[in-house]
């Protein structure tokens, strides 16, 4: 395909006038990305081309803010569908260099030769590309840690359930595997909660739990005793023999106000009938 030339065309409209072109030569520098378009347009509705198009007129006309405001959108969508970073980086040096070839062009059709204009152009372009690459990163970054942080929270939450079922009596019903990360924020949140929520019964069932370390065993004593502080009833229901033999051999025991039941039905039946 030959090149669309006019010698009143300034290099945006030469790269406007060679759209089709532009866009192949841009293809062929994306050597692993082109195959990926259709899918981060499927996944996250980007438009690699067309935001490639775009960017390449923010940096000729140095639209410095519509450029830092196009840098935090993408960096933004980019975190959010988990986009592999090595993707947007390698397509965004391919813009770079496809920009570079078509400028080049450029000044061979137009005879151009100072060569101070040449490198006032390059200072200009490399430092836009530079300045849109770094925005995206620190968008992408800051989001996703925020993304990371909403997560964990709520992960945080749905393992510590506390279950309010009148206004003084909670349930907190564990399930799977408990380890010291869990325990300590069982601890935070056990604690807060009795204090806002003025929980004066918390029935613990344990039914869920099919072994503990001595350690989290350790641990679970310490935040009864805890919550006997704060002037709360601890009650623990569901204790399978797996993890009371493990107790009887590390010397745990319970507190005397603590009481036990073989079962949530049973506690419930206790303290609500």
């Amino acid at each position: 395909m030959e090149f669309i030339f006019e010698d009143s065309f300034n290099i945006k409209n030469f790269i406007e006038q060679n759209k089709q072109l532009f866009e192949d030569t841009l293809l062929q520098e994306a050597v692993n990305v082109k195959d990926k378009i259709h899918d981060i347009l499927t996944v996250g509705n980007i438009d690699l081309v067309n935001n490639a198009h775009k960017l390449v007129v923010y940096i000729i006309d140095e639209r410095e803010q519509e450029l830092q405001a196009f840098a935090k959108q993408e960096g933004i969508a980019w975190a959010t569908h988990s986009l592999a970073l090595s993707f947007k980086l390698e397509w965004v040096q391919a813009i770079r260099r496809t920009l570079w070839n078509f400028i080049k062009k450029y000044y061979e059709l137009k005879k151009l030769t100072n060569i101070e204009d040449f490198f006032l152009l390059e200072q200009q372009i490399n430092n836009q590309v530079d300045q849109f690459l770094n925005v995206f990163f620190i968008n992408y970054s800051t989001y996703k840690d925020s993304l990371i942080t909403a997560q964990r929270q709520l992960v945080e939450n749905l393992s510590v359930p506390i279950i309010p079922i009148t206004p003084s009596i909670c349930i907190l019903p564990l399930i799977g595997s408990i380890d010291s990360f869990r325990t300590a924020i069982l601890e935070e949140k056990v604690l807060t909660e009795i204090g806002r929520l003025r929980i004066q019964t918390l029935i613990m069932d344990l039914s869920g739990i099919a072994d503990m370390e001595n350690e989290v065993i350790d641990h679970l004593m310490k935040i009864i005793d805890g919550t006997s502080l704060m002037g709360c009833n601890t009650v623990i229901t569901g204790l399978r023999a797996e993890v009371v033999r493990k107790m009887i051999h590390f010397g745990a025991h319970f507190d005397k106000k603590t009481k036990t039941f073989g079962t949530l039905q049973q506690a419930l039946k206790e303290y609500l009938i």
